[in-house]
């Protein structure tokens, strides 16, 4: 999350290219790209090196540096045996984010899953052992949803996939119409429409500070895109394209009692 803070001040603030930004710090651009990028920590004295050289005004370093000195640590800061590190990176921009959008391909979004749902789906590639320690970290992520703006698009054929059978399933639905009830925005995404291809699914997040980051799965891990502009857009895309909350509820009604 910092090295994404770190990127905007670059660009945003200080209005400077990376080989330059990263000549001003003495660093390789490579190194100033993996630290923007999420792939190497960023402590206070490396954030306090970037903002000095760059000449950002004294009042604003002194108040980023304050803000990053005072950060809680997160459980994603420690390493997880059987989780995967971009796991730690996710759940460290969800708890900065101020919106998330989840649009699912294949699945239920991790955040709205439940806990058999997601042991149904990790089984299939992941070591026995380790299945519920894959649990443990997305029940962890699950904490924001009390804190942050969120909404689901869902392909209709997610929501028709049993994962984990009949019980499983219809619990699962069950969760879905909570989650609604409560206030997420769940919209189901018709199956035959021809308006937007969804290939994979992916998490669009929002901060007060920086621009918007997508998490995108695929089959080999994940990918952070910091060029979002292309995914918000086909956010907009589906808000015309998916079933309103309404029919989407009333879909997933029909589901259960059909199960």
């Amino acid at each position: 999350m910092w090295g994404m803070r770190l990127r905007a001040i670059r660009t945003e603030r200080c209005k400077l290219a990376i080989g330059k930004a990263a000549e001003l710090v003495g660093w390789h651009p490579s190194k100033l790209s993996r630290t923007e990028r999420g792939q190497r920590k960023v402590t206070v004295g490396d954030f306090a090196t970037c903002v000095t050289a760059w000449g950002l005004p004294v009042g604003h370093r002194e108040e980023i540096l304050a803000e990053l000195a005072a950060g809680s640590t997160g459980w994603w800061e420690r390493p997880i045996p059987g989780v995967h590190q971009d796991v730690g990176t996710l759940a460290a921009y969800e708890e900065q984010a101020r919106e998330i959008v989840s649009v699912a391909f294949g699945a239920v979004p991790g955040l709205l899953q439940t806990r058999e749902t997601a042991a149904s789906i990790v089984s299939s590639t992941v070591p026995k052992a380790d299945v519920e320690t894959r649990w443990m970290a997305r029940l962890q992520r699950q904490q924001i949803l009390g804190r942050v703006k969120f909404a689901a698009f869902i392909a209709e054929q997610a929501i028709r996939t049993p994962w984990g059978g009949g019980d499983i399933w219809r619990d699962q639905l069950e969760r879905l119409l909570k989650a609604d009830e409560i206030g997420y925005g769940v919209r189901v995404v018709p199956q035959y429409q021809t308006e937007i291809l969804l290939k994979s699914s992916w998490q669009w997040m929002r901060f007060p500070h920086t621009p918007p980051v997508v998490h995108v799965e695929l089959d080999s891990g994940a990918v952070f895109v910091h060029e979002a502009d292309r995914y918000t857009k086909i956010i907009e895309r589906l808000e015309k394209v998916a079933f309103s909350r309404t029919e989407s509820r009333i879909l997933i009604r029909q589901l259960i009692e059909g199960a």
